[in-house]
C-alpha cells in the first residue's frame, strides 16, 4: 500500500481548508503552481513581489487636449494678437524705425587741384545746410545738414550719394576724426531739454561709425583739437573721444553721482577753444571780480573729476576765447583792448594791443566757438569785421586784413579769404594781396565760411552751402 501524497487528505471530506494567515503552496504539477507571483511574508503581512508591476506613463494621446474648449482657443488667439501688437508698437517707436540710413559705395576720385587758384570761379550747385555752422567736406564728399538729415554729396554736382536722417532735429554738425559728427535734439538725463543723441558718420559711405547718448545743451556747437571733440553749453562742456565715449564733463553735470568733483558748478560759460588734449573756457562765476580763464585736460586721471591745469581771474568781464595752440591760450580782453597769451602754467606770456571796432567783441561768439581756421603755418581769427593772422607757435599777431568776411583756407595751394564781392588770394607771411577773384553772391552780404575739397571751394553763406570751381 503506497504512502499518501503530502498535503492531501486520506479521507473523502474534500480539500484541506487553508491555515489562517497563510496560503497553500501548490504542489508540483498543480495548475495553480504557474500562477504564483509572490511569497507572503507572514511576519510583515505583505506580499514581496519578485518583479514589481510597471507604472503606466500617460502618452500625449492619453492627455486631455488644451484646445478642448472653444474658450481656450479664443484666449490663446487674444494673447497672440496682443503680443504681435506690442511688437509692432515697440518697432514703431524704436530708433531703427525712426532712422533712414542710405549707404553709398566708395565715390570716384576727385580731379587734382590746380597749382593756383583760377582767375574766375563758376557756381556748381547750392544746398541748404543750416544745421552746420561751417561748410563740411572730407574724403571725396561734401556734407550738408538741414532739419534732421545729414547728406553726403558729390562735390562737383551736388547729387546726394548717401543720407542719414532721424525723426529728430539736428542741433549741430561738425567734423572730427575724418568723419561727420551729428548731434540731435533729444531730452537727456532727468528729461532736461538738450541734444543727447550723437552719431559719427563715414563721409564717403554714410555708414554709421559710432553712436552714443551724451549730455550736450541746446545751442551747442562743437570744437575739436583733432583727437577729442567738446560740445559747448552755457553751463556744461562735454568731451568725447573718437568712439564717442565720454572722457570728461565740466560744469553743471546732470544726475551728479559724486558731489564736490566739479571745481565750480554755478558758473556760466562764454567761449571755448581746444588744442593738444586741453580745453580752455571763459567762466563767469558768482563772487569773482572778473571773468575766469580755466584750462583742463580732455582726459583726466579721475574720470569723475576734471583735471584743471590752471584757472586765472581775468581783468574785467569781457573776456573772449580766441585760440589755443600747443601750451598757449589766447584771450581777447575787450575793455582793455588787448590780446593776452597765457602759458602752460597760467602766467601771462605776452600781451598785444587790439585795434578793433567795439562791436566785434561786444558779444560772445555764436555757440561759444570763435570763428577761426588754421593752416600749416598760421591760425586765422575772424573778429567780426577783420581777419587777424596769428603765429601757430606762439599765437602772436602777424597781420590784419580789414575787408574780410571770414577766416581763410588753403585752396589750390594758395591762401584764400572771403571779402566783399569775392575772394582775395593772400601771402600768408605778410597778408599782402596777390590778386582778387570776383564771386557773385546774389545779394548776400553776411559772414562767409570756407572749406576746400580738391578743385572745389565751398562757401557757407548763412544757411546755404555753395560750391564753386
Amino acid at each position: 500500500m503506497s504512502e499518501p501524497v503530502q498535503g492531501a487528505s486520506d479521507s473523502n471530506e474534500g480539500p484541506e481548508p487553508p491555515v489562517h494567515g497563510r496560503h497553500r503552496r501548490p504542489a508540483a504539477g498543480d495548475p495553480e503552481a504557474t500562477q504564483v507571483i509572490g511569497v507572503e511574508d507572514v511576519l510583515a503581512g505583505t506580499v514581496l513581489h519578485e518583479h514589481p508591476p510597471r507604472r503606466h506613463t500617460p502618452t500625449r494621446r492619453d492627455r486631455p487636449s488644451p484646445w478642448k474648449h472653444p474658450r481656450d482657443r479664443v484666449i490663446a488667439a487674444a494673447i497672440a494678437v496682443v503680443t504681435v501688437a506690442a511688437g509692432v508698437l515697440v518697432w514703431a517707436g524704436s530708433e531703427s524705425h525712426a532712422t533712414v540710413s542710405e549707404i553709398a559705395t566708395s565715390p570716384p576720385a576727385l580731379p587734382a587741384a590746380p597749382e593756383n587758384v583760377p582767375g574766375s570761379l563758376t557756381e556748381l550747385w547750392q544746398a541748404p545746410s543750416g544745421a552746420a555752422p561751417v561748410p563740411l567736406a572730407e574724403g571725396s564728399t561734401a556734407i550738408t545738414a538741414s532739419g534732421g538729415e545729414v547728406a553726403g554729396r558729390d562735390p562737383l554736382t551736388g547729387q546726394v550719394r548717401w543720407r542719414y536722417s532721424r525723426d529728430l532735429t539736428l542741433c549741430t554738425v561738425g567734423k572730427a576724426w575724418s568723419r561727420a559728427v551729428a548731434v540731435y535734439r533729444k531730452d537727456g538725463v532727468n528729461n532736461e531739454s538738450g541734444c543727447s543723441e550723437v552719431v559719427a558718420l563715414d563721409p564717403d559711405s554714410g555708414h554709421r561709425a559710432a553712436q552714443r547718448t551724451g549730455n550736450a545743451q541746446l545751442g551747442t556747437r562743437l570744437v575739436t583739437d583733432g583727437s577729442y571733440v567738446t560740445a559747448f553749453g552755457p553751463t556744461l562742456l562735454t568731451t568725447w573721444r573718437d568712439d564717442l565715449v565720454q572722457t570728461v564733463e565740466y560744469g553743471r553735470v546732470p544726475a551728479l553721482v559724486n558731489p564736490d568733483k566739479q571745481p565750480r558748478t554755478n558758473c556760466t560759460y562764454g567761449s571755448v577753444a581746444a588744442a593738444s588734449s586741453r580745453i580752455g573756457v571763459i567762466e563767469r562765476c558768482p563772487g569773482d571780480p572778473g571773468d575766469r580763464l580755466s584750462v583742463y585736460r580732455a582726459v583726466p586721471k579721475d574720470a569723475d573729476q576734471p583735471q584743471v591745469s590752471y584757472s586765472q581771474i581775468l581783468p574785467g568781464v569781457t573776456g573772449r576765447m580766441v585760440a589755443m595752440s600747443g601750451e598757449y591760450a589766447a584771450v581777447a580782453l575787450a575793455d582793455q583792448h588787448q590780446l593776452v597769451c597765457y602759458g602752460s602754467d597760467g602766467d601771462v606770456a605776452a600781451t598785444y594791443p587790439l585795434d578793433l571796432p567795439a562791436n566785434d567783441l561786444a558779444h560772445d561768439p555764436a555757440g561759444g566757438v570763435p570763428a577761426t581756421s588754421s593752416t600749416g603755418s598760421g591760425i586765422y581769427w575772424f573778429t567780426g569785421s577783420r581777419l587777424m593772422a596769428l603765429s601757430r607757435d606762439t599765437l602772436a599777431p602777424k597781420w590784419t586784413l580789414n575787408t574780410a568776411l571770414g577766416p581763410g583756407v588753403e585752396f589750390d595751394h594758395q591762401f584764400v579769404v572771403p571779402i566783399d564781392g569775392g575772394l582775395a588770394v593772400l601771402n600768408e607771411d605778410n597778408g599782402s594781396a596777390i590778386r582778387t577773384i570776383a564771386v557773385n553772391r546774389h545779394g548776400y552780404t553776411g559772414p562767409v565760411r570756407l572749406t576746400a575739397l580738391g578743385p572745389v571751394l565751398l562757401e557757407q553763406r548763412g544757411d546755404t552751402v555753395v560750391a564753386l570751381r
